[in-house]
């Protein structure tokens, strides 16, 4: 054990502080995401055109993706200038606020464009707020992590989002059986909503018990914080921020390409029920879960780069496993590729926990971080459920999964171009 590290703060809480809140604020990103697949579209849309009602759906879905940069940049302001501790909470409670209130927005029937403008303003704050999440978690992983164990302890925050998918996917799957379609859509979908105000007590009551890390208490107390994170990033990282924000992008492709669109292409053209295909992503996302602890610990044991590049070639490669498996119907195929897919999200997401914070200076970690994490989302995720519904109107499954090679070649050839961060000291 890192001998900084209070003894009132044991590894345990630590981990799960840094778990607690990434889980959270996840499980809240996800219900919008699987929503949107089931029913944002006809609730919050005008009913003319089915295909209009999915696409503006899905773009509603991107809106988030371009906020999460800004809240990165604002949360990491404040992370980098007065402490790890008090963004956090700011950010889980920004989140948690905007999820509770579109669970009781009124629908388009009710309101009119009054309902898809708010819709879009309380996305735009979760957004916001799950850009602040990401980055701080790893740094409270990262910087209370005992010699050597940087990659494990950066799992943590990386189990979040399985574990929250895992929960979001739970509950909708619970409420489809519980409930009717007609239920479902006036009022069921929004229990998942209004149950992140419960979630959010919890996690602000553990992360209030936290101090703040060792490493930035130590440039705290030297007075080696930046007037201007951000602008310090540019003039002295950019290279690691473009690099960093490159390198996750096939992250978010595998994951929302095999959630988000697969769930709508599933329920839609495949006619497969929604509960059958929501407990074949509750199969596909322990995958995920599995994978993670294992390339965490070898991105301590081999180093970031080549767990990255490995994990980033066989998601390239199974690009390719997507038009015939997903296509062809077979329950058993599809829940073996999303399966595969998430598997794979997890090999290339878990050593991010430790290779972001490690790129970066204390000065700017927490800004440079999340900025790279949810750049990264805008060019993997923001617009991948919409590209490739437009991609499969227009050419066909195949070129999806073309969508995902090309992602992994990017994520692939950016971390080439990266040296090891292993082992690099971050005080």
């Amino acid at each position: 054990m890192n001998s900084s590290i209070p003894v009132s703060l044991s590894a345990t809480r630590i981990a799960f502080a840094s778990f607690i809140g990434t889980a959270i604020e996840f499980y809240d990103f996800y219900i919008y995401g699987l929503a949107v697949a089931m029913v944002i579209g006809p609730v919050f849309f005008p009913s003319s055109d089915p295909a209009a009602q999915a696409l503006n759906a899905f773009l509603t879905f991107g809106i988030a993706f371009l906020a999460r940069p800004l809240g990165a940049l604002l949360f990491g302001h404040f992370g980098d200038r007065i402490g790890r501790k008090a963004t956090l909470v700011a950010s889980l409670l920004v989140m948690g606020i905007s999820t509770t209130l579109i669970g009781v927005l009124p629908s388009y029937e009710m309101v009119g464009w009054a309902a898809p403008l708010l819709l879009c303003l309380l996305r735009f704050g979760q957004g916001i707020g799950l850009g602040g999440e990401w980055g701080g978690a790893a740094l409270l992983a990262a910087e209370y992590a005992p010699a050597g164990k940087r990659g494990w302890f950066g799992m943590f925050p990386q189990l979040g989002p399985p574990v929250g998918f895992f929960f979001a996917v739970g509950s909708f799957l619970l409420l489809s059986n519980l409930l009717d379609d007609a239920q479902f859509r006036a009022w069921g979908w929004r229990i998942p909503f209004l149950a992140s105000s419960v979630l959010v007590v919890l996690g602000l009551y553990v992360r209030l018990k936290l101090a703040e890390t060792p490493v930035f208490a130590k440039a705290q107390a030297a007075h080696q914080q930046a007037s201007l994170p951000f602008a310090q990033l540019l003039s002295h990282h950019a290279a690691q921020l473009v690099l960093g924000a490159l390198s996750i992008v096939v992250c978010y492709a595998l994951f929302y390409i095999t959630t988000v669109f697969a769930l709508s292409y599933g329920v839609t053209t495949l006619h497969i029920p929604r509960p059958q295909f929501l407990s074949m992503l509750c199969v596909a996302v322990v995958f995920m879960a599995v994978a993670t602890p294992l390339f965490a610990w070898a991105g301590d044991r081999y180093g970031r780069r080549p767990v990255l590049l490995a994990a980033g070639s066989a998601a390239l490669l199974s690009g390719f496993l997507l038009a015939p498996m997903l296509g062809s119907g077979s329950m058993w195929q599809i829940t073996a590729f999303l399966s595969i897919e998430l598997f794979l999200m997890g090999a290339t997401f878990a050593p991010l926990g430790a290779l972001l914070p490690e790129l970066f200076p204390t000065s700017v970690r927490y800004t440079g971080a999340g900025a790279a994490y949810n750049l990264g989302g805008i060019l993997g995720a923001s617009l991948a459920p919409y590209l490739a519904q437009q991609l499969v109107l227009h050419g066909g499954l195949a070129w999806v999964g073309g969508y995902v090679s090309a992602a992994a070649a990017i994520s692939v050839v950016a971390v080439l171009l990266m040296h090891e961060t292993k082992g690099r000291e971050l005080a």
